[in-house]
């Protein structure tokens, strides 16, 4: 799983087999809880294989804010950073294999390599990315309208409209399932 990022991180084998050692792989199901809003998140997933989304319970209902796949990983940041108690929830779409590192295996990877700039910097870029990605969610829904948002995540993220039910893209475009449907009619006929 991690032979392909191998060569973005400039640390010695031994290192490289020390911090690699700290992430435990699981095989789940789909639709399973991960993270529960409230809980403090004590573990970050790299997804080996799968699909995942965070949500948040807004006045009872279900409210999409992000997906990850292959490659990607994925925590409650502010939660698993700060020790706050989760806002969000992280729920498996698709039957995944995931590797999990603990909160205190980071911090001792995190303490070893921020004298490293190459090192630091990645990970800050990482950080900055999902502040990116989440700001660029949120300005779509001053700006746009849900279909525009749809265009562009047909654009941008393919692998969205591809893999993820629609219940799970109309809560992330802020629509209901009917509104969508309206929205691919519409882009449909206009072809």
């Amino acid at each position: 799983m991690f032979d392909q990022f191998r060569n973005k991180f400039p640390v010695t084998d031994e290192k490289w087999i020390e911090y690699t050692n700290y992430f435990n792989r699981i095989e789940v199901a789909s639709k399973i809880t991960l993270l529960e809003e409230g809980e403090i998140s004590k573990k970050l997933f790299v997804i080996e294989k799968g699909c995942i989304r965070v949500w948040f319970n807004h006045n009872g209902k279900d409210l999409t804010s992000q997906f990850f796949f292959e490659n990607q990983s994925v925590s409650s940041i502010e939660s698993f950073m700060k020790k706050f108690p989760s806002p969000v929830f992280i729920e498996t779409i698709e039957p995944s294999v995931l590797w999990w590192i603990h909160k205190e295996d980071v911090d001792t990877i995190i303490e070893e390599i921020k004298e490293i700039p190459e090192l630091r910097d990645r990970l800050i870029n990482m950080l900055f990315q999902r502040t990116f990605d989440y700001m660029k969610h949120f300005f779509s829904f001053l700006k746009d309208s849900p279909a525009q948002r749809y265009l562009s995540l047909i654009e941008e993220k393919p692998q969205i409209v591809q893999r993820v039910p629609q219940h799970y893209i109309a809560s992330y475009l802020g629509v209901s399932t009917v509104h969508l449907s309206r929205i691919k009619s519409k882009l449909l006929q206009n072809k």
